[in-house]
């Protein structure tokens, strides 16, 4: 790939920026799913630790600053946040909470058959139907978002301590 006049090859476009008619739907949508999950009885702290769950699978640094903060004003533990990549291996989640994580990264990698639907199973006994289907939308949203601040390579900037 060569510079363009926009500049050298390795900039990349900001998508949101690029395609504000598109973003504008995504966030919509991200404003419906968090009325589902509040309607449904997910809570907000249930909802941020699905956001940076798959944040953590994605690997997208951004969404994992915005929703620990987010997390952080939800009332969220640093302990719990520090431990959530290994959350099945600490006592300090519900089995809510980790039927509602299973299947947040069973929505992130469903190519797996058999973790998927042990997830679901999973869901079945911890969560009400309304829950469930709160809990995938999160994941499917937050999905999305990773999706376009990977791609647009959003930075992550120091904010000062206070």
């Amino acid at each position: 790939m060569s510079d363009t006049a926009a500049g050298p090859a390795s900039k990349r476009v900001f998508i949101d920026k690029q395609s504000p008619k598109a973003y504008h739907a995504l966030t919509e949508t991200a404003e419906a799913v968090r009325a589902v999950a509040a309607d449904a009885g997910l809570d907000r702290r249930l909802a941020e630790l699905i956001n940076l769950r798959v944040s953590q699978i994605n690997g997208c640094a951004y969404c994992l600053n915005v929703h620990t903060r987010a997390a952080l004003r939800a009332g969220e533990t640093t302990q719990r946040l520090g431990v959530l990549a290994a959350w099945r291996d600490t006592e300090l989640f519900t089995a809510r909470e980790r039927a509602a994580l299973a299947l947040a990264e069973a929505v992130t990698e469903p190519a797996n058959a058999a973790v998927q639907q042990s997830a679901y199973d999973a869901a079945r006994q911890a969560l009400t139907d309304d829950e469930i289907s709160a809990a995938i939308w999160v994941a499917i949203t937050i999905n999305a978002f990773n999706r376009v601040s990977i791609m647009s390579k959003h930075p992550v900037r120091l904010i000062p301590q206070q």
